[in-house]
């Protein structure tokens, strides 16, 4: 059976011995130095009072008069010394308990009451002085013999494929097959109880008596064991919270009981560590028990400290850390029902745990709907003939809302910059080296870096890329990428489009890039599932970051996920129509690629050539196609990877008559397996009812409140206050232009900046916020409870309680925050004030209206939010706001603009209009209107000045038709009276 080579070499034999601890003139000069401060606090000090302050209590019974007497200087330093005698005595105290305690080695020492640094700082003292008489061996009473020794300690590292970025990686597919057929036939072993279970068994060690010396600690453990005191933590990260024999549970580093049983790392040796109960024959029955037990209450806790919690070193690109083999698909299937029961519990209030675990997905899918919900509110104002009564798309409502909150919360921008910066970064630099671009099978992403999983060893990478533990790996990380987007990289194709994430492992996200798949790619499992990965990779497709022009072709499923993408992903019918579309496609790819002289569409992608000649084009087929259409399928699919054509199709049973080159399998339980690619992961789903809910939310983007035709009443989540005089807010925002309060003291200055940033969030957002929402708005890269619970309590003192007692921040029926009537924002008094005078008072009188939209104007300061600091209100790249602003800041100048012009006073109809374009500079409605104020005026060299003006403005697009066809009904000869500028642009 072939097994992992051993980084760490522990000795041949189990045999317990001695392990010499040498001390150094360091340890000595501690000790001494210790036992000096020992002897002066404990023995000193007295002494000195005694000699020099004396006796400080009274020597006869204090009397009435004595205590109405003057305090003299004398009674004050009687008082003083004391005071120190109490802390000498409290001290000296702490001192009997830690030497009794170390002397015993029974239990922990007691606590002095009111003793804490005083207790700590002899035990320190105590420790160090007995440094030196500690005895360096550790011998497990009962564990002496543990049987014959094995060359290798260390469990076989599983298939490599599996593993997480940093360990090693197979060169190829066949290698990965091979290492998954030895991982399975391990595991078999292991769970029958042969000799690979007992070879890689985990190990453990029981902590031993002190035996004359103080109490043996984790960091003298680690020193022992792993050759660093400084992988204490990894130690301690095994173990805490575990039962151990006598009932109690390690609960910090520091603490440790004798009788005690630590599990170790793997690459812990020792002649004191045994590996499992049974390899300790001469050991007493009840510690061969105690270990057993121990041993059982730490699985359910591995998967997840293997991870996440390893070595240290292990982040380290080349090291290779020890793991050890994970669950097997029974026991991950339940690890993953439990995560997803406790994300679900945890979210609350029905939040799609799998748009919360989907950061790229959810970025995609949020930029895409804030993409159509901005395209919608232009086409709703430029295409209005008569002035539009919707400012904003409706609210969703329900599981609509449920699944835009977890968007909100789930959605990383940040990490979708950074690898489309990362992949462009890499593709220009291997262009200016004059270097192909490699073949990348997946990407393992995490938190902290990138890794490249190439098809074949590449040399060596272009910095600020590293080279992993094989030539197969390059990886890189994310502090070395800039968080800016580089200008340079603007003109740089996207090399690899075809990457989306499938699951995750410990924390790391696994991309396969379907566009190099060496032939067809298929997915069994159960219909729901299978159609959940599905929808999901679809859905990714259609909107990531990292990708310019694709085609995602959806088959047999998906029509209304065209919403998302509308020029990306297509839907057809039948397998037979793809595969007429799909032939000529082939064809004409493999001509042009000759033509080109390119190997394959890699080549393409970087120098001068046409990127859009070689964009991808990805298939997705739902169901199982027939035999005929399958072999056409797999004819087509050979060597498609050099052509950019990517295909996935889901299949229901077997999976053989296919001819696929990557099998792969979801179950019912969220887990995808490829067993030929050794992965293993909790997969990456889009199920039915957020499917739905996500295409609701598109279709509900293009539908906007009140328009025109329909009744004037305002949408029902319309926020309108009351602009009179009697209803003055208790707290009034200025949030466009410069950010100010009104009505509330200035919070301290640590907590000013998060506090206006909550607030400003809740202003924008009247209906309420899900305080998880709220909680990734402030921290995008995650929190505790305790402190969203702090910001969110810190932010109800803040803004305080009405008149009537009821709080100004409040928690509606559904769980979300809303604030109170009487906190008001300036953004809500414009809104009130252009519907008063477009459709309230201001419709049956003319000054009216003109003093409601000369007030509305007059709110406009400048930007949103002008002066934010940099770095933080990164949400607002979510919101919409950016474009309903200027757009209802043009609303009302055009509709302040007609009553002037009705009154027959364009000189303050060319006023408003020039306040607005300040705000909204590219809005046509409000030059046409200022071409018309001008012409009202006569002043026909001011008109050609003017269309000068948008003539240099438009630059080489050219007016547009509309402003063309307006200047030619008032001004017919304008091209050749307005100059060069403006009869270029015409």
């Amino acid at each position: 059976m072939p097994r992992t080579p051993s980084r760490a070499t522990g000795p041949a034999s189990r045999t317990p011995r001695p392990l010499p601890r040498r001390r150094t003139p360091g340890d000595f000069a501690k000790a001494f130095l210790a036992f000096v401060a020992l002897l002066g606090l404990v023995v000193g000090v007295p002494a000195a009072l005694a000699s020099f302050a004396g006796w400080p209590l009274p020597h006869r019974m204090p009397s009435l008069d004595m205590v109405r007497q003057q305090i003299s200087v004398n009674v004050f330093v009687k008082i003083l010394t004391l005071v120190v005698w109490l802390a000498w005595a409290q001290f000296t105290a702490c001192v009997l308990v830690e030497v009794k305690a170390a002397v015993s080695g029974v239990g922990l020492p007691s606590r002095v009451p009111g003793a804490g640094p005083s207790q700590l700082l002899a035990r320190q003292l105590i420790a160090a002085v007995l440094l030196i008489t500690a005895t360096a061996a550790s011998f497990a009473p009962g564990l002496g013999q543990h049987g014959p020794g094995v060359e290798n300690t260390h469990r076989p590292t599983v298939a490599v494929a599996q593993q997480l970025p940093g360990q090693q990686q197979a060169s190829t597919v066949a290698e990965a097959m091979q290492r998954q057929a030895a991982a399975q036939a391990h595991h078999a072993l292991e769970e029958q109880g042969g000799p690979a279970a007992e070879a890689g068994a985990t190990k453990f060690y029981r902590i031993q008596p002190p035996e004359g010396r103080h109490h043996d600690s984790l960091w003298e453990v680690a020193e022992r064991h792993l050759g660093d005191g400084r992988r204490y933590h990894e130690i301690y990260q095994l173990n805490k919270d575990r039962v151990q024999p006598d009932g109690s549970k390690l609960s910090e580093a520091s603490l440790i009981r004798p009788g005690w049983i630590m599990e170790m790392p793997a690459d812990a040796h020792g002649g004191d560590l045994v590996e499992m109960a049974r390899q300790a024959p001469e050991a007493p029955p009840k510690v061969r028990q105690q270990i057993a037990e121990y041993a059982k209450s730490g699985d359910h806790a591995q998967p997840a400290q293997q991870g996440a919690g390893a070595r240290p070193g292990a982040a380290d690109a080349g090291a290779v850390p020890e793991q050890q083999a994970p669950a097997a698909p029974a026991r991950q299937r339940e690890q993953a029902q439990e995560t997803a029961t406790a994300a679900s519990s945890e979210s609350g209030f029905g939040l799609s745990e799998a748009l919360i675990g989907a950061p790229l997905l959810a970025a995609g899918i949020l930029g895409a709907l804030g993409r159509r919900r901005r395209m919608a509110l232009w086409q709703s104002a430029m295409t209005a003939v008569a002035g539009r009564r919707g400012m904003e798309p409706p609210v969703p409502t329900g599981a609509d809302a449920d699944v835009h909150d977890a968007l909100l919360i789930g959605a990383d921008p940040q990490a979708v910059r950074f690898l489309d910066q990362a992949l462009r970064g890499l593709s220009a630099a291997l262009d200016e080296a004059n270097r192909p671009l490699p073949v990348v099978y997946a990407a393992w992403f995490t938190d902290t870096d990138l890794h490249l999983q190439l098809a074949q060893p590449a040399g060596q990478p272009p910095a600020p890329w590293q080279q992993g533990t094989d030539g197969s790996l390059w990886r890189l990380e994310r502090a070395a990428v800039p968080t800016d987007a580089r200008p340079d990289l603007a003109g740089v194709a996207a090399p690899y489009p075809g990457l989306v994430s499938l699951g995750t492992l410990d924390g790391a996200r696994l991309l396969l890039n379907l566009e190099a798949a060496p032939g067809l790619v298929s997915l069994s499992g159960p219909g729901g599932a299978r159609a959940a990965v599905l929808s999901s990779v679809a859905a990714e497709l259609a909107t990531n970051g990292w990708s310019d022009r694709m085609t995602v072709t959806v088959v047999g499923f998906g029509r209304e996920l065209g919403a998302l993408a509308p020029t990306r992903l297509r839907h057809l019918d039948s397998v037979q129509v793809l595969l007429e579309d799909l032939g000529a496609e082939v064809h004409r790819r493999r001509s042009a690629l000759g033509a080109a002289g390119h190997d394959s569409v890699l080549t393409g992608r970087t120098g001068p050539a046409e990127h859009t000649r070689w964009a991808p084009h990805l298939v997705m087929i739902a169901d199982t196609p027939t035999e005929a259409e399958a072999a056409a399928l797999a004819e087509l699919a050979a060597g498609a990877g050099k052509l950019g054509i990517g295909c996935l199709i889901g299949v229901d049973g077997e999976t053989q008559r296919l001819g696929a080159s990557w099998d792969l399998e979801v179950t019912e339980a969220g887990v995808l397996t490829a067993p030929l690619l050794g992965l293993e992961l909790t997969a990456q789903l889009l199920p039915a009812a957020v499917h739905d809910a996500v295409v609701r939310l598109f279709a509900s983007a293009d539908t906007m409140s009140g328009p025109d035709g329909d009744d004037p009443t305002p949408a029902p989540h319309a926020f309108l206050v009351d602009i009179t005089e009697q209803g003055r807010p208790a707290v009034y925002a200025r949030l466009v232009g410069t950010y100010e309060i009104i009505g509330l003291q200035a919070p301290d200055g640590d907590r000013s900046a998060l506090l206006h940033e909550a607030l400003a969030l809740l202003l924008l957002h009247r209906e309420g916020v899900h305080p998880l929402v709220l909680a990734s708005a402030m921290w995008p890269r995650g929190v505790t409870d305790e402190v969203r619970d702090a910001l969110l309590g810190r932010l109800r003192e803040w803004l305080g309680t009405d008149e009537d007692g009821s709080p100004r921040l409040r928690t509606d029926a559904s769980g979300r925050l809303t604030l109170a009537p009487s906190v008001v924002s300036d953004l809500d008094v414009l809104r009130s004030l252009h519907y008063e005078a477009t459709e309230g008072s201001g419709t049956r009188r003319a000054s009216v209206r003109e003093r409601l939209l000369t007030d509305a104007l007059g709110l406009v300061r400048g930007p949103l939010l002008a002066d934010r600091a940099e770095g933080r209100y990164g949400w607002l790249g979510h919101e919409i706001i950016d474009t309903q602003l200027p757009l209802l800041v043009a609303d009302v100048a055009l509709a302040l603009c007609a009553h002037h012009r009705e009154q027959d006073r364009p000189q303050k109809a060319i006023g408003a209009l020039r306040t607005a374009l300040a705000s909204s500079p590219s809005d046509e409605r409000l030059w046409n209107e200022l071409l018309r104020a001008t012409h009202d005026t006569g002043d026909r060299d001011g008109l050609l000045a003017l269309v000068t003006e948008l003539g240099t403005r438009s630059g080489p697009r050219g007016l547009p038709p509309r402003t063309v066809a307006l200047l030619d009904e008032l001004l017919p000869s304008w091209r050749g009276d307005a100059g060069p500028a403006a009869a270029s642009a015409s």
